[in-house]
């Protein structure tokens, strides 16, 4: 049977003669335009006043759409530009040596900076992994390695231990911060995981077992972008074939500069249903996905950032090919007073677009959603059957609700 869990113990080109001929029209449809809208202008006033407002909202929306497209680009270019050195723009490693660690350097840097946890839960004792994100004595783990933890303690390499409280967590993208009570530890440097590709040699340093605490072992990126179910939740996540195990959840994934670049959260065990025994297949969270949200849980201790207030589910393929319909979210439900409701929203609507961010699944609106925050301006791309077709809105994000305690 093939099982994916956490790894945690618990689990213009222009016409001058044709410019001339349309410019001579236009005059012309220029003056008939004239005497036609005098004729009828004082029985009209009214449909005058929405065909204004009907523009006015069409170019609104179309100028919002141009920026959201503008943003992506310079985006695009903003990550091409961070690019390791002795990496080419498309992705292929260059030749030129660029000063990369061995995987014994990228241990001795971060050792300190890597950490064991347990959390002390009513089930027993959860071991996990974690990172000093600085030296204010945050540090980095999985929501499920603490998940219902009454107490907690950090460990530092030479097996010191720290008592610890939980700051906040996000079950929905499997982080956690906590705080240790005193102690002054290293922090780990955070690097860009947008940087990588496929072949890329990572080191992974965690608490194996829960007992085999900075365990090193190496590997490479298998793949990127992979959507998995984890605890429930879709995740993107990096694949790597450097061997995880139990404990190793919450720890952290370094690129051979010594960076951060991902955080250990799960792995495939099992047999597939061939048979076949499952090895190497393990997944980190990109660091470039949370860690925006990190600093939010540090600053607030809850997740911040843009609200849609829309409950919604997968569009199931098989169905998306029977009846016709594109692959994105479908609304089941829109919050009363919430952003969606007054952008225009409703039940049934098929998501498919966000802020120029196309969403073809859950994950996607979650992904498109974390680069806005409360009070941005998006466009809101649907599919509602009864228009037979795709209908543009445009929504002003509420900011997302503290939890409940």
């Amino acid at each position: 049977m093939e099982n994916i869990s956490p790894d945690s113990e618990k689990m213009k080109s222009s016409k001058p003669n044709l410019g001339a001929r349309v410019a001579r029209k236009a005059a012309a449809w220029a003056v008939g335009g004239a005497l036609t809208v005098s004729l009828i202008a004082g029985g009209c006033l009214v449909t005058a006043s929405k065909m204004n407002r009907f523009w006015s909202d069409k170019i609104e929306i179309m100028e919002l759409s141009y920026k959201q497209q503008i943003q992506r680009l310079e985006d695009k270019l903003t990550n091409l530009s961070n690019r390791e050195p002795g990496q080419s723009n498309s992705g292929t490693p260059n030749q030129t040596p660029d000063g990369s660690l061995t995987p014994a350097q990228v241990f001795a840097q971060n050792e300190q900076s890597v950490v064991a946890i347990q959390a002390r839960t009513a089930a027993g004792i959860s071991s996990g992994s974690g990172f000093v994100l600085n030296r204010e004595g945050y540090v980095v783990t999985n929501y499920h390695v603490v998940d219902g933890g009454q107490t907690m303690t950090v460990i530092s390499a030479d097996g010191t231990e720290y008592a610890a409280r939980l700051v906040g967590g996000d079950q929905s993208n499997d982080i956690a911060v906590l705080k240790m009570e005193a102690g002054i530890l290293p922090a780990a440097t955070i690097g860009s995981s947008d940087a990588l590709i496929v072949g890329d040699q990572v080191a992974a340093v965690g608490n194996a077992l829960g007992e085999l605490s900075h365990s090193l072992t190496v590997g490479y990126v298998s793949s990127l972008n992979r959507t998995i179910t984890s605890e429930g939740s879709l995740m993107n996540m990096i694949q790597i074939d450097a061997a995880i195990n139990s404990g190793n959840s919450g720890g952290p994934l370094f690129n051979m500069k010594g960076q951060v670049i991902g955080i250990t959260t799960a792995k495939y065990s099992g047999t597939s249903s061939s048979g076949a025994t499952i090895e190497g297949i393990g997944f980190a969270i990109p660091i470039d996905d949370v860690i925006d949200l990190i600093d939010d849980l540090v600053k607030y201790g809850y997740v911040t950032g843009g609200y849609l207030g829309v409950m919604v589910s997968d569009v199931d393929p098989s169905a998306a090919e029977l009846y016709g319909l594109p692959m994105g979210v479908l609304v089941h439900e829109v919050t009363a007073g919430g952003s969606a409701e007054a952008a225009g929203v409703l039940a049934q609507d098929i998501i498919v677009g966000v802020g120029g961010y196309p969403v073809k699944n859950m994950n996607d609106l979650t992904r498109a959603l974390r680069h806005f925050d409360g009070g941005d301006r998006v466009t809101i791309t649907v599919y509602r059957h009864s228009r037979g077709g795709e209908i543009t809105l445009v929504a002003t994000l509420d900011y997302k609700p503290a939890p409940e305690n």
